[in-house]
């Protein structure tokens, strides 16, 4: 059984075939790979695919009310756990893009979901790549995502961020042609 080339590591493997790429709507899994995407700048994937319990404990499951209310005093906590990336500019960033996210879902049509969606027309955009070193760091509809979401005063999330995020929740099919999950999902 083929699949893409990045999948090597058992943790990677099974993220890969369960998760990677299939269509999410459901508005707190976006958020999740929002927070979990930004937090990954400058470390590998699997770094956070290993800390993504640690996340999930962490972070309230990542309800976006609960993230928006943290005080200074959960903020410190953050800093403390050493089972999540501990840099202060990215744990202020997950509250703030928490504080964000509510905005938009009271503010767009479709919520948080219709909004994200919006930027690929609500449906997936499919590639075909013989291998994942072919596909781009980020593309014109993750530099608008990008600046859309700055503008509305999210943070850590810049285009390549915003592609790592479309290709995990589905946005786009990156999975390589011979790839047993290209025609799955």
């Amino acid at each position: 059984m083929h699949r893409c080339g990045w999948a090597a590591k058992p943790i990677d493997i099974e993220y890969h075939d369960a998760e990677w790429g299939v269509p999410v709507h459901d508005e707190r899994r976006l958020f999740e790979f929002l927070i979990l995407e930004g937090a990954q700048a400058g470390l590998s994937w699997t770094t956070i695919l290993n800390k993504r319990e640690n996340y999930r404990r962490a972070y309230d499951d990542f309800d976006m009310e609960r993230i928006a209310a943290y005080d200074e005093a959960k903020k410190a906590a953050l800093l403390a756990d050493a089972g999540i990336v501990r840099n202060r500019l990215k744990v202020a960033a997950s509250i703030d893009n928490a504080r964000a996210a509510l905005e938009v879902r009271k503010s767009e049509p479709g919520g948080l979901d219709g909004y994200l969606w919006s930027f690929v027309g609500g449906k997936p955009i499919v590639n075909s790549w013989s291998s994942y070193r072919e596909a781009p760091a980020k593309t014109a509809e993750s530099d608008a995502m990008s600046k859309d979401l700055k503008k509305r005063g999210f943070r850590f999330v810049g285009s390549t961020i915003c592609y790592a995020f479309m290709q995990a929740v589905g946005m786009v099919n990156d999975h390589e042609v011979g790839c047993f999950r290209y025609r799955q999902v």
